[in-house]
């Protein structure tokens, strides 16, 4: 580590102590002169040095000594880097910083450009490597290798093992999303009880252009295609985001520094995988070779703008909101229907994610779903959201909250559900494939002169009076607390009361799909319809729909 003139580019610093060649050659000689004098540079040391009697000390009023120093292509990187770094706002002086290692090329390369502009910031920094224990053996050797590697750079490392499948599978996630929500808790949680005030992990512009692309197939909204901020929440930084795979490649090829590789990472059954070595550079050779920059380019316009509306719809949820309560903010339906529907959306986005925390696994199926539930043909109704949010409509007051996690002993059953769920909207008659069970569900308008007794159709076939509900319907599978009339019984009844009573299997009742109008249920398709939406004598239009199985 070094310490040199913190207001200065690490470049110029190296110019002004008689160290002419950084960028000419591999090998440079440094020699204290009456330059370090007059300018009053000192506090320098422990250089890394080409041999054991050549380490340079230099502080004003030591003896003068020379060293070889190894100073391999870092200039244009390193400006970048301190580019970013400033831009974004991501140091102040005195900084407490734990790095992400995984081990490999983005993480190495991290360490190194971090522990070199270090004294610039007179940062403390810190290694953090977390085992997923997904690659058996190879995963445990990852961790030694960062250990050593935090050791050859005498900085305090904290690992930590946590099985990732298995959380996977508890919490419902797909794998990439458990990795990344065990490793940003581990990450946390070490700066948090070590005191670090930011946290620095490796992305580059090239992670950022494959996720914008994937977040463009999946249908995303401009949030989605901003992509990976530089800063979140004022703590996590990213300060390679502006340079690419390979520059990072090259500075470690040619600075000698060892990485270890993963195996999974060329693994083309992951999406992200598949775009990385087939799409990306298919689009590089035959559309576009600049694809990266011009996903990137995009993500920073976006960003900005996403910023400035951030900003002009601010005051609107202000006006919205009618009490915020611990875990619940309650809404005004009323003024959310005098706004645009775009402006709807974006105060039901802001609220959900003031409540949840983020807007992972929030669609926009479930957004349309609230908006169904603010039409004012109907004052009541819910709509079951993923990750146990739910918003209940009473009135004039659209409540926001998150439910409460249901411990131990039958509580855990209830929950059983959540392992397997599914929701789409409807938005007009037609058909929709439900992917999760193999099966179409399609929707007809019919008079009811034309309905033959419909007592013989079938139970994957039902009759509704169409003027009693009301588009979008949504579809969706079992969730706790669900309740309806059934047809006939004379009031109302847990569905899970229902199931049982019916005997359907536990695996067969999460699979059962439900439908709702203005957020109530309608049918339980294969089992029985609402007492609300039954045919009547004064019934003229009959919506039928039919399960379709494959």
């Amino acid at each position: 580590m070094f310490f040199i003139d913190n207001h200065r580019p690490l470049y110029h610093n190296l110019k002004r102590f008689d160290i002419y060649k950084p960028l000419k050659y591999n090998v440079i000689l440094a020699r204290r002169t009456e330059e370090f004098k007059r300018r009053n540079i000192y506090n320098i040391s422990r250089i890394e040095s080409l041999g054991p009697t050549q380490e340079l000390s230099l502080r004003r009023g030591f003896e003068t000594t020379y060293s070889h120093i190894r100073m391999v292509n870092l200039s244009q990187l390193l400006q970048t880097v301190e580019k970013t770094i400033a831009t974004y706002g991501m140091l102040k002086p005195k900084d407490s910083v734990v790095i992400g290692v995984s081990g490999g090329p983005d993480s190495v390369a991290l360490l190194h450009v971090l522990f070199l502009i270090a004294p610039r910031f007179s940062l403390k920094l810190g290694v953090a490597h977390l085992n997923h224990c997904l690659r058996k053996n190879d995963s445990d050797k990852d961790a030694q290798f960062v250990e050593l590697l935090a050791k050859k750079y005498d900085l305090p490392c904290h690992t930590h093992k946590k099985d990732v499948l298995t959380y996977q599978i508890e919490n419902k996630l797909s794998l990439e999303e458990a990795a990344r929500c065990v490793r940003y808790t581990f990450l946390n949680n070490v700066a948090n009880t070590m005191q670090y005030n930011k946290i620095a992990v490796g992305h580059h512009s090239d992670d950022n252009a494959e996720l914008i692309l994937m977040n463009l197939f999946r249908g995303s909204g401009t949030q989605g295609l901003s992509g990976i901020p530089p800063v979140r929440d004022h703590k996590i930084i990213r300060p390679l985001i502006k340079l690419n795979r390979s520059e990072l490649i090259d500075f470690l090829s040619q600075n000698k520094l060892e990485y270890v590789s993963d195996a999974s990472n060329t693994d083309t059954k992951y999406l992200r995988n598949r775009m990385r070595h087939d799409l990306i550079p298919l689009i590089k050779a035959a559309y576009n070779p600049k694809i990266s920059e011009t996903l990137n380019r995009l993500s920073s316009i976006i960003r900005s703008e996403e910023e400035w509306i951030g900003d002009v719809v601010h005051p609107f949820y202000e006006k919205t909101v009618l009490d915020v309560q611990e875990n619940c903010i309650i809404l005004s339906v009323s003024m959310l229907n005098r706004y645009h529907l775009a402006l709807q959306r974006r105060i039901i986005r802001t609220t959900i994610e003031k409540i949840k925390g983020d807007l992972r696994r929030i669609r926009f199926v479930n957004i349309n779903s609230v908006i169904g539930l603010i039409d004012k043909r109907s004052d009541y109704g819910k709509v079951d959201l993923p990750d146990r949010i739910r918003i209940q409509r009473d009135r004039d007051a659209l409540h926001v909250f998150k439910e409460r996690r249901m411990s131990c002993g039958g509580s855990e059953k209830e929950s059983h559900s959540d392992t397997f769920t599914f929701e789409y909207q409807i938005e007009k008659l037609g058909s929709v494939f439900i992917r999760e069970i193999g099966a179409t569900i399609k929707f007809t308008e019919m008079r009811l002169k034309k309905v033959f007794d419909y007592r013989y159709a079938g139970q994957h076939t039902s009759f509704f009076d169409k003027n009693s509900l009301s588009f979008p319907i949504v579809i969706r599978n079992f969730r706790p607390g669900d309740a309806f009339k059934p047809l006939g019984v004379g009031g109302t009844q847990k569905l899970k009361k229902f199931f049982i009573d019916k005997k359907v299997p536990r695996s067969e009742r999460i699979k059962c799909p439900i439908l709702l109008s203005r957020g109530k249920i309608i049918w339980v398709v294969g089992h029985r319809i609402d007492e609300s939406v039954k045919l009547m004598p004064a019934t003229r239009n009959v919506l039928k729909v039919e399960l379709l199985l494959a």
